[in-house]
């Protein structure tokens, strides 16, 4: 029989101890990050470093190779794929493809579950980066990275989930848990992968919608309208609160009276993003 508060007690009590492994992001991704961020970075060096992982490769190519950045022949290397992708692009698509690479799982229930947190990351990924290149001074690459974490927490929860059986047969208490302490969560993975400072406030923030961030605009804004914007037309609750009710929408500037209008235009180049992420 299901006991919440004692579940509740466990978790926090792994996470105290540190009995609670947080995921850790595959070695490529950091040397990849480390290298296109050196101004002197060149290509053949982050060929290098990326050759090692196979099937990263194989992703890169097929990205390089996909409708939005074909040219007239197809990339049939590394090299040449990611002379086409550029530095800051092509280490965006390695993190998200070596983040994809955790959300594994030995039950199916929790497979099913983390796949649709990788999906929302995904798309809320896409979203982001499109907002922030038509709507903000911020950087449309920093703003990727912020959907793709936006709900990392849920990760170690979902792997907690399954030493406890009777968790499996809750799911909206596996819900509950998520949204109370996937956000804490979410905090110290950040901190763990020495990710941008002005990221990690992302998971605690976007779990408050109707909060006002202060100060300018910032990347939290940018991940709370993608998120909203990932949720229409979907069963979730937030799916019917009045866009107008959500500050982060007016600091960019959008109307939320015409919304659907005002973002159609932006659609397509939103579809290519998210498919571009998903490694396809």
């Amino acid at each position: 029989m299901l006991n919440p508060e004692q579940i509740i007690e466990d978790l926090r009590q792994a996470i105290r101890s540190d009995a609670l492994v947080l995921p850790t992001l595959p070695e490529v991704a950091y040397k990849v990050r480390d290298t296109a961020s050196d101004p002197d970075a060149s290509v053949n060096e982050l060929t290098k470093v990326i050759e090692q992982d196979v099937s990263i490769t194989a992703r890169l190519i097929r990205v390089a190779n996909s409708p939005t950045y074909r040219g007239s022949k197809p990339n049939d290397d590394l090299k040449s794929a990611i002379s086409r992708l550029g530095l800051k692009l092509t280490a965006n698509l390695v993190t998200s493809l070596a983040m994809e690479q955790l959300f594994q799982a030995k039950s199916k229930v929790i497979e099913e579950r983390m796949k649709g947190v990788w999906s929302r990351a995904t798309e809320v990924a896409g979203i982001a980066h499109v907002l922030a290149k038509h709507y903000s001074k911020l950087k449309p690459d920093q703003a990727t990275l912020g959907g793709l974490v936006h709900e990392i927490g849920a990760l170690p929860i979902l792997t907690f989930a399954e030493t406890k059986p009777p968790l499996l047969e809750n799911p909206r208490f596996l819900d509950q848990l998520i949204t109370k302490v996937g956000p804490k969560l979410g905090l110290m993975i950040l901190h763990q992968w020495d990710f941008p400072k002005e990221l990690h406030r992302v998971p605690n923030w976007v779990s408050m919608i109707t909060t006002e961030t202060p100060g300018a605009t910032n990347y939290v804004d940018i991940i709370v309208c993608a998120k909203m914007q990932s949720l229409e037309d979907t069963d979730h609750i937030l799916a019917a609160m009045p866009w107008a009710q959500v500050p982060a929408f007016k600091k960019l500037g959008i109307n939320t009276e015409d919304h659907d209008d005002e973002l159609d235009d932006l659609t397509e180049e939103i579809e290519a993003a998210t498919t571009m992420l998903q490694g396809g």
